[in-house]
């Protein structure tokens, strides 16, 4: 805990500034930081695939009250990355008033499509099974993913509450032997950073990618599987707000996917919007087009009351 903690606090240090002054700033700013947050790590939330599953709470000191959730999924194509390499991308979460959860997941290696997704899943209920633990705000939360992880946060807010995909989190059921009762809040919102959200379309034709195709392998229902995780066939009118960042020259996931998903609600007419990038590739984007899109999606939330505005 104390590494994460450095972790956060040497986050908040920027570039030696040329004035004295300003450096002064980021060390107080660093230093503030830690003193204000702690984070309670390597919480399971699901044993799968002979493996614990596990996730981290970021918090603020000392606060009782109940505060907005976000559930952070990181991305790697659902077959590479972790949890830990999202941690500095917490921060403006973080300063937002949010607390965050932050979780991994079966990658490929482990367990072929939907097991990712089943695991986002049962991290939802998670959040809705410990509002004693931790001052979670079940009314407020919202689901934040890049790239595969934008994908996994779309499908984990969009999917209706009776989907088979949250079936093995009755596992998880306090009294395991009774009914099963899905415990997932309601979600309020999803922070889309680039993600797939046609995921039969990257498994075969121009737009294939190695990556998903190595996410199904070579299971016979493989395209209709993933029709059925895709966001794009997952629009209701009754769905999550959503916000999507995504470059219009992105080489792994199309920009098309965020136009089209785009389309789709508003035809449904789901709160959305879509904050573009233009030239940007998939996340590499400069710290100025970097910041306008958390200012961006910032002023959205708070449009949607989610959290506080100042």
């Amino acid at each position: 805990m104390r590494a994460a903690r450095l972790l956060l606090a040497l986050a908040c240090i920027s570039a030696p500034p040329v004035f004295a002054q300003a450096a002064d700033e980021a060390f107080k700013a660093a230093v503030m930081f830690d003193h204000k947050f702690y984070v309670v790590a390597n919480q399971t939330y699901l044993t799968a695939s002979n493996r614990d599953l596990k996730l981290d709470v970021y918090l603020p000191q000392g606060v009782k009250t109940p505060l907005p959730v976000l559930l952070h999924i990181h991305g790697g194509g659902w077959v590479a990355a972790a949890r830990e390499g999202r941690q500095l991308g917490l921060l403006p979460y973080l300063q937002m008033g949010f607390a965050v959860v932050n979780v991994e997941y079966r990658l490929a290696k482990t367990a072929l499509a939907p097991a990712a997704l089943e695991d986002t899943l049962c991290a939802l209920q998670w959040i809705g099974r410990n509002t004693k633990r931790f001052p979670f705000d079940v009314s407020k939360v919202v689901v934040a993913g890049d790239s595969a992880g934008g994908h996994l946060a779309l499908a984990t807010g969009m999917l209706p509450g009776d989907s088979q995909f949250a079936n093995q989190c009755a596992s998880n059921e306090p009294t395991w032997s009774g009914p099963y009762a899905n415990a997932a809040p309601k979600v309020a919102a999803v922070v889309n950073w680039f993600g797939i959200t046609d995921v039969a379309e990257m498994l075969a034709g121009p737009t294939a990618r190695s990556y998903a195709v190595s996410w199904f392998g070579s299971m016979p229902n493989r395209m209709a599987l993933a029709r059925e995780v895709s966001p794009i066939n997952q629009v209701r009118a009754d769905g999550p707000a959503i916000f999507t960042i995504h470059g219009t020259s992105d080489p792994l996931v199309p920009y098309a996917h965020a136009t089209r998903l785009h389309a789709a609600l508003d035809k449904a007419g789901v709160k959305n919007r879509l904050h573009t990038i233009k030239g940007g590739g998939h996340g590499d984007f400069t710290g100025e087009q970097k910041l306008e899109a958390y200012e961006a999606m910032r002023s959205y939330l708070r449009g949607l009351g989610i959290v506080p505005g100042q």
